[in-house]
């Protein structure tokens, strides 16, 4: 530091002079130096001193208050010395820069040195504003002026301060690590004084420190008065934005202490500010010489979480401290709520919001409706019998190729919660579950979460929905309405959470949807897995003019800047991000009297339809699932308008998008209604029908015109007499699936193409 600066130390009142003296430091003393450097501890002291005592945040200029006569950092010291919760003080680097640049340089060059020394001014503060608080506040710095990508850390920053981001995609158990040792000796059980840990070593007295005993090599570890702090290994991996072309992902081991520890969840993408480290590694465990490779760790200083263009999830982890800057945070963030809860006023909120979901793909305005619904989704139910309901919402979106399926799916990914991005072929059972892999550093089986356990409380997104492994496809039965994943393998018996909304997109067998085949023939998903979705969308390529004519205006106009175009008012991505956030968290909403009722009417009339005149059998048009979607569909629709309150208009839209998806996938084209049979079983309720009419048929036929035990008759000239007497057109694998049902009840016996009556 300059010389400039040394008198400022004593200039700066009366009373930081004791502090600079606490440190070995006074106006005529001997300066000390850090080992290998010029930088003088006095001076740091001082700076450091400055820094906590005057610095002033530029955002409470404007403010008029009496709190404000004091810093931003005092005020921080004196909540935690108020709220006695507290152990660990957040200091902003930017905060640290623009007060003074050189000691942010020196800070960051030297960090073990000058957090050191930062924490013992800090105590100073401490004992001299309060004299009996007893616990240690630690220093947290965070905020560094710049990040460092993974693999660009060189062997030049070790034992440098760097932040750096990624994605969390391991964590050990908590590990106990021994800081004090306790000793007795075992001849006459006298307790030594506690020993320091240095550097990871123990130093064990060799004589026992009795006058009376001094026996040599006698004293024994005393586990339960050791003191030991808690200490967590994670692995991080760089984001998929950071790989370079053809690049596979480079990971790091993290070091948490004490509070840190359990901070960041495997799939949270956080930034990590800590000091970059190396470890020698032994040949042997008992040689003593060492590898020349070193093993490379950052020790972690700060944890928060990144990434503002993604929604945040319940249980915010911002910091491990979330008193500490709060006062700050909630200034700033008062004037947002405002703003937010000033746009859910307004009558035309539905309608923005929907335009502002992915804006650069053309119209699709109910498959976006529903997707809103994903994203904002309803309130899960847990009843006091132990029965719970999930809130999550389940979509699928079925078409032809080119309809910006992939599109969408790509841009619910980067705005959901701790989402996760899969395609079907590059899935396995256990990658989307769970897998048991021994873990590198300890050796023992450890269970590492899969796609849909890492995308706990977020969306996963499934592409090529189709092209799964029946195997892959199972495990997502029990995920879709039980909510978890349930491993038995390896000795590891285990129950994890995957609270997740799947949104999966899927391509008809033939590439092309044929319309006169269902759902079910069109893509060949079991039944019971179509079942699970709330809502099932068809995006159809259909050729006309207007609407081609339309579309290729839009693409082409996302190309080049068209003055003609006239631009709707659409909410830009941090706005939606906070809007959705906000209601997700703070927006609870209950079914009023009126939507209940209005939900129990609609359900029974959706019943009712399946009631066609003229029909033995009924048609079910709706289950009990559909008025679970239902109910999840308002909540999600009132939570767009920020009420507390599901109203009838909730409950009617709801209804809407319901039945677009329904009239998409479940319509019967025999009879043009809505039948929930094409989605549980494959099989309409007029196909049933049809084919039982034509088994009663054949039936009637072989008892007509062949004998008991008399001779047998061809296939062909069967199905030309059923031709004759049938109005409705007979083909040749109908006639064979009936006598098949015939031969199931002994009426009849297939020989090749002849039937004999039996």
């Amino acid at each position: 530091m300059s010389t400039d600066d040394v008198p400022l130390s004593s200039e700066a009142g009366d009373e930081d002079t004791p502090e600079t003296d606490g440190a070995g430091a006074g106006a005529d003393a001997t300066p000390v130096f850090v080992w290998g450097t010029n930088i003088s501890v006095q001076d740091v002291n001082a700076a450091i001193l400055r820094f906590l005592r005057h610095f002033r945040d530029p955002r409470d200029a404007g403010r008029v208050d009496s709190v404000m006569d004091e810093g931003k950092y005092m005020r921080a010291i004196h909540r935690i010395l108020e709220l006695e919760g507290g152990e660990s003080l957040d200091v902003d680097a930017h905060d640290v820069f623009d007060h003074d640049p050189d000691l942010y340089g020196k800070m960051v060059r030297y960090p073990l040195e000058v957090l050191a020394i930062f924490d013992i001014v800090l105590m100073d503060l401490v004992a001299r504003i309060e004299p009996l608080f007893e616990k240690h506040i630690q220093t947290r710095i965070y905020n560094l002026k710049s990040s460092v990508c993974l693999r660009n850390l060189n062997p030049s920053d070790i034992e440098k301060m760097v932040s750096i981001k990624g994605m969390i995609i391991r964590c050990s158990s908590v590990i106990p690590e021994l800081k004090e040792a306790v000793f007795r000796c075992l001849v006459c059980g006298f307790y030594s004084e506690p020993v320091m840990v240095d550097r990871g070593r123990v130093t064990e007295p060799h004589i026992c420190q009795k006058e009376q005993c001094k026996a040599t090599n006698s004293m024994t570890l005393v586990h339960n008065r050791c003191r030991f702090a808690d200490k967590q290994i994670i692995k991080l991996q760089e984001t998929p934005d950071e790989i370079p072309e053809g690049g596979t992902p480079h990971t790091v081991s993290v070091l948490m202490h004490d509070k840190l520890v359990d901070a960041g969840k495997p799939g949270d993408r956080v930034e990590i500010t800590g000091i970059y480290r190396a470890m020698s590694i032994r040949v042997g465990p008992t040689q003593r010489t060492v590898k020349s490779i070193f093993k490379t760790y950052i020790d972690c200083l700060h944890i928060k979480k990144t990434d503002k263009s993604r929604l945040h999830v319940e249980d915010s982890m911002d910091t491990d401290n979330p008193n500490a800057n709060k006062t700050t945070e909630d200034d700033f963030l008062t004037d947002k709520i405002e703003k937010l809860k000033e746009l859910s006023k307004l009558p035309d909120i539905y309608d923005r919001l929907t335009r502002s979901l992915a804006p650069n793909i053309w119209e699709l305005d109910d498959v976006k409706r529903g997707l809103l619904c994903q994203l904002f989704g309803g309130n899960p139910l847990r009843l006091p019998s132990g029965a719970s309901f999930r809130g999550d919402i389940n979509i699928l979106l079925v078409g032809d190729p080119g309809t910006s399926k992939s599109q969408l799916l790509q841009y619910m990914h980067k705005l959901s919660p701790r989402g996760i991005y899969t395609s079907g072929r590059g899935s396995s059972a256990v990658g989307l579950t769970a897998y048991v892999t021994k873990d590198p550093e300890t050796g023992e089986t450890v269970l590492e979460s899969g796609a849909l356990v890492l995308s706990d409380k977020g969306v996963c997104c499934i592409d090529e929905f189709d092209k799964m492994s029946d195997n892959a496809r199972s495990m997502l039965h029990e995920v879709m309405e039980q909510q978890t994943v349930s491993i038995a393998k390896a000795g590891i018996i285990a129950s994890l959470n995957a609270r997740t909304s799947v949104l999966a997109c899927a391509n008809p067998t033939e590439s092309r949807y044929n319309p006169r085949l269902s759902v079910i023939d069109n893509i060949h998903l079991p039944p019971t897995l179509l079942s699970r979705f709330d809502l099932i969308y068809l995006i159809l390529d259909k050729a006309d003019e207007q609407t081609d004519r339309r579309l290729a205006k839009h693409i082409v106009s996302l190309h080049f800047d068209n003055p003609n175009i006239v631009e709707l008012e659409v909410l830009d991505l941090a706005t939606l991000v906070a809007y959705i956030s906000y209601a997700r968290k703070h927006i609870q909403p209950q079914l009023s009297d009126e939507a209940a009722e209005e939900l129990t009417r609609g359900y029974v009339e959706m019943r009712k339809r399946g009631n066609s005149p003229g029909s033995r059998k009924k048609v079910i048009t709706a289950t009990a699932r559909q008025i679970e979607s239902l109910i999840r569909l308002s909540e999600a629709l009132a939570r767009m308008r920020f009420s507390q309150v599901v109203e009838v208009r909730d409950v009617v839209e709801a209804f809407r998008l319901l039945e677009v998806a329904m009239q998409q996938s479940a319509t019967d084209h025999a009879t043009g209604t809505i039948d929930m049979d094409l989605i549980m079983t494959g099989i309409s309720a007029s196909e049933r029908q049809r084919r039982d009419n034509l088994v009663a048929a054949t039936r009637n036929l072989i008892m007509e015109k062949m004998q008991l035990g008399g001779p047998s008759m061809r296939m062909i000239e069967l199905l030309e007499e059923l031709r004759k007497q049938s109005s409705v057109e007979v083909h040749l694998h109908d006639l064979r699936s009936a006598l098949g049902t015939l031969m199931t009840e002994g009426a009849v016996v297939i020989h090749g193409d002849s039937v004999k009556r039996v």
